[in-house]
C-alpha cells in the first residue's frame, strides 16, 4: 500500500516538492504552436502549480514567464505583445522572451534600474508543433529526450491535447494499466464479434491477462500476455517513461510510434499531450469492420477560454456526468459513455481531485502501478536528497528502445520477443531521414 508520506511526495508537483523538483529537470509539452501567434495575445499557462503567461513577440520568439511583474506584481496577462517583448501596461516596463527588462518607461533616465530587473522566465523550444519548456534551474537546459513520436517531422505528427480535473499520476496509471480494457472499453464486446484473425479477439476471450513487469533505463515497462492459437503467444508491450511518458500497447507493434505525455498542470488538473504518427495503423474493429464501441471520432471540446484552467477541455465532464446514457449501458455499452479517452476521464476523475491511496486495495493486476510508483519515488528522492541526476536528463537516447504495441508470436522469453519485434519495427521515413 502507498502511505501518506509517498501519496504526497507522488502527488504533489509545486516548488519545493519531491516530485515537482524532479518534474522540473525535464522538458515539458506545454501548448500547441498555434495557440501563440506573433504578436498575438498571451496566452495564461499553469504548470506545475505556476501561473505563467506565454506569449510570440512580432519577430517570433516565444516567451514563457511568471505572470506577475516584477515590479508590483501586475499581471502580464493584460501586456501589449509588442516588436521585442511584452510590456506591462501599469507602468510600462517591458521584458524581453528571455525575461530581459528591455525598458523602465516611468522613470528618469538617471534611475533607470533595468539591468538589474529580469522576469522570470523559463527556457522554450519548439517541436512537433508544440512549445515545450524547462522549468529547472541549472546553468544549461538538458538536451531534448529522443522520444520517437516527438521527433516527427510536424506534417507527419497528430498532437492531441486534452484537459483532466484531477492528479496527474491517476490520470497516468491509467493507461498503464493493461487488462481495464478489457472491462472499461470492450465490456460490451463478445469473442463472436470478432473476426478469428483479429487481435482484439484474445482480450475479450480471456479478459485476465498474465504479467511479466521490469524496471528499465527509461522507467518501468510490462508484457502482459495470453495463449493465443497454433502454440503462439499474444502479447502486450507497454512502458512508463520519466517523468510522466506513456507508451501504450493496443495497436499493432510494428508500425506504433506515439507516445503520451500526462503534464501536471497543479496537484489537482493535468494535461494529455499525445504525439502519433499519422500513418500509424489504426487499432482492431469488429467484424465487419464496425469500430470497437467508443473509439471513433475524437471527442468534442468546448471552446478555449482565458482562464487558468480554460483550455482543452472536453464537452463530456463531471458536470453532466459524461453524457452517459444508461439505457445504451443496460443494452448495448458496457459504460453508456461515448468516446474511450472519456471513459477513461470519468473514471480517473471519478477517484476524486487527488485519489486517497489508503482506500485501495492493489491486486496482482496493478503490477506494474506498484514498480512505477517506486521507481518514481526512489528517482524523485535521488534527486532531491542526493542530487542524483535523473533518468534521460542527460541520456536522451534511452528513450530510442521504447516502443509499445502487441504482437502474436510463439516464445517463451518476453524480453527475447520485445527485441526481436524492435530490430523489425518500421521507422517514419522523416526520422530515417534525419538518422542518415
Amino acid at each position: 500500500m502507498t502511505n501518506p508520506t509517498e501519496s504526497r511526495q507522488l502527488t504533489q508537483v509545486g516548488p519545493g516538492t519531491v516530485m515537482g523538483d524532479l518534474m522540473r529537470q525535464y522538458w515539458l509539452p506545454a501548448a500547441k504552436s498555434s495557440e501563440l501567434t506573433a504578436g498575438g495575445d498571451p496566452l495564461r499557462l499553469m504548470l506545475l502549480g505556476e501561473r505563467l503567461i506565454a506569449f510570440r513577440d512580432r519577430d517570433g520568439r516565444v516567451g514563457v514567464m511568471d505572470h506577475r511583474c516584477p515590479h508590483r506584481c501586475a499581471s502580464l496577462f493584460y501586456g501589449r505583445n509588442e516588436q521585442d517583448g511584452i510590456r506591462c501596461v501599469y507602468h510600462g516596463w517591458k521584458f524581453a522572451a528571455d525575461g530581459t527588462c528591455l525598458d523602465m518607461p516611468n522613470l528618469q533616465p538617471e534611475q533607470d534600474f533595468r539591468n538589474k530587473v529580469r522576469a522570470k522566465a523559463y527556457r522554450v523550444t519548439e517541436r512537433a508543433g508544440v512549445v515545450w519548456v524547462h522549468m529547472g534551474e541549472r546553468k544549461a537546459a538538458p538536451p531534448m529526450p529522443d522520444i520517437e513520436a516527438t521527433m516527427l517531422a510536424e506534417s507527419d505528427v497528430a498532437v492531441q491535447f486534452t484537459q483532466r480535473e484531477c492528479n496527474w499520476l491517476q490520470a497516468l496509471e491509467g493507461d498503464i494499466d493493461t487488462s481495464h480494457f478489457s472491462w472499461l472499453h470492450a465490456g460490451s464486446v463478445q469473442p463472436e464479434q470478432v473476426d478469428a484473425d483479429n487481435w482484439l479477439i484474445y482480450q475479450v476471450a480471456d479478459r485476465a491477462p498474465r504479467y511479466h513487469v521490469a524496471d528499465t533505463d527509461w522507467g518501468t515497462m510490462y508484457c502482459a500476455y495470453r495463449p493465443a492459437d497454433e502454440g503462439r503467444t499474444y502479447w502486450r508491450f507497454a512502458h512508463f517513461g520519466f517523468p510522466f511518458w506513456t507508451f501504450i500497447p493496443q495497436g499493432d507493434f510494428t508500425d506504433r510510434v506515439l507516445a503520451r505525455a500526462w503534464v501536471p498542470m497543479d496537484d489537482t488538473h493535468v494535461m494529455f499531450v499525445g504525439f502519433s504518427w499519422k500513418q500509424m495503423s489504426r487499432t482492431a474493429t469488429l467484424k465487419g469492420g464496425k469500430p470497437i464501441p467508443g473509439s471513433t471520432p475524437a471527442p468534442d471540446l468546448l471552446p478555449n477560454t482565458t482562464d487558468w484552467f480554460g483550455r482543452w477541455r472536453p464537452v463530456q465532464n463531471a458536470a453532466n456526468d459524461y453524457l452517459i446514457d444508461r439505457d445504451a449501458q443496460r443494452h448495448s455499452s458496457y459504460t453508456g459513455i461515448t468516446h474511450i479517452a472519456m471513459q477513461d476521464q470519468a473514471i480517473t476523475e471519478s477517484m476524486g481531485a487527488v485519489v486517497d491511496h489508503s482506500f485501495e486495495h492493489l491486486a496482482p493486476s496493478d503490477q506494474m502501478i506498484t514498480k512505477t510508483r517506486r521507481r518514481l519515488l526512489a528517482v524523485a528522492r535521488a534527486w532531491h536528497n542526493k542530487r542524483t541526476v535523473p533518468p534521460g536528463v542527460d541520456a536522451p537516447d534511452l528513450y530510442q528502445r521504447v516502443r509499445s504495441g502487441e504482437v502474436v508470436m510463439a516464445g517463451n522469453d518476453w524480453r527475447a520477443v520485445y527485441e526481436a519485434k524492435l530490430r523489425h519495427a518500421s521507422r517514419p521515413t522523416s526520422l530515417r531521414a534525419a538518422a542518415e
